[in-house]
Formats: structure tokens, C-alpha cells, sequence
């Protein structure tokens, strides 16, 4: 059996991501009963030293639930989707399955692109684009970057007529610049 390793953008992330979580958890509540079983089985009771590490071992394998539990609401880019957006020929590096979160909402976005100054991005989900719009320019404002255009849609048709418009736009490119944005919607993705 092959485990590979989730990377952020990529097809089936969260998909993964969330096996992933699910398994550390399961093997860290797995260890705590472990232990908390090998102590009353060798003292007779429950009053050890194995019973505390083995309580204090439940609170990485909480913290673990709380992240199973966020995956597990978080929903990534469809199959139909992908395939889709992949018959239309695009020539813009994808980024798929990311989800936003911030104070007010949280925004999962199917796909995503950038391209120099713009940023256009496809929800499956009807979500408050607006705020999803504001969370990124105010993250990506922060980290330096200004005169951004983002338009996120929930419309596939609309999505896949501005992709077709950006590829059109002349302009120089600048994957250097493109990367370390990606990079910045990577760091404050799930």
C-alpha cells in the first residue's frame, strides 16, 4: 500500500487531508486506551501512573477531532468539475480544493487561478462572494500585495468565460510573482 503525501491545490486534497486526520486520530485515541488498559491491567486498578499519560494523551487526539471534525465540512472540487474545466483546454496552473476561513464565514473555493493582477476563483457552493472577495484582498493586502482584482463566481458558465478572458489578456507574464501569491492563498487555506 502507497500513502502519498496531500499537497494544498492539488485534485482530492481535502479528500486525502481528511483520511489523513482521520487515521491520526483514530491511532491516538488507540494509544491512550492502550495505555489507560496496560495500566489497570498491571496495577489492578486505575489509580497509576499510566492512566495520567494516558488522559493527557487525549488531549492531542481532541485536537486532532477538532481538525477531523473541519475537513469533514470542508468540501472540495467535484470530478465533473475537474473534468470540465480540464475539456475546455485551460492553460492557467490550477489550484483546486481550497477552503477560507475567516471570522464571519468560511469559503470553499473549487478551483482557482492567478494571473498577474487577477484573481478568479469557482465555488460549487453558493457562498457570499463578496466577503469571500474581501477576506483575500484584505489577507493578500496585508502580505504586501495591492491593485488585485479577485472575482470569485459560483457560476460555471460566467467562471469559464473569464478564464477564456484571461488567457487572452496580453500582458507580461510574471510567474515569480504568480507563485508567491499562490503561496499566500496556500498559507491561509485549510
Amino acid at each position: 500500500m502507497k500513502i502519498s503525501l496531500a499537497h494544498k491545490g492539488n485534485f482530492g486534497y481535502l479528500k486525502q487531508k481528511r483520511n489523513q486526520v482521520l487515521i491520526m486520530t483514530l491511532i491516538m485515541f488507540a494509544i491512550s486506551a492502550a495505555l489507560l488498559i496496560a495500566g489497570i491491567v498491571t496495577t489492578g486498578g486505575k489509580e497509576n501512573l499510566l492512566t495520567i499519560v494516558a488522559v493527557l494523551g487525549c488531549l492531542p487526539a481532541c485536537k486532532s477531532t477538532v481538525s477531523l471534525i473541519i475537513y469533514c465540512k470542508a468540501s472540495g472540487c467535484s470530478e465533473d468539475v475537474k473534468k470540465l474545466l480540464e475539456s475546455e483546454g485551460e492553460c492557467h496552473i490550477s489550484m483546486y480544493d481550497l477552503y477560507f476561513t475567516s471570522y464571519k464565514k468560511n469559503f470553499p473555493v473549487s478551483h482557482m487561478v492567478v494571473e498577474g493582477k487577477n484573481i478568479c476563483g469557482y465555488s460549487e457552493k453558493k457562498i457570499e462572494t463578496n466577503l469571500c472577495e474581501e477576506h483575500l484582498r484584505t489577507i493578500l493586502k496585508q502580505s504586501g500585495y495591492k491593485d488585485i482584482t479577485i472575482k470569485i463566481f459560483t457560476d460555471i458558465n460566467k467562471y469559464k468565460d473569464r478564464l477564456g478572458q484571461l488567457a487572452k489578456i496580453d500582458r507580461e507574464p510574471t510567474p515569480e510573482k504568480d507563485a508567491e501569491i499562490r503561496t499566500v492563498l496556500y498559507d491561509i487555506s485549510l
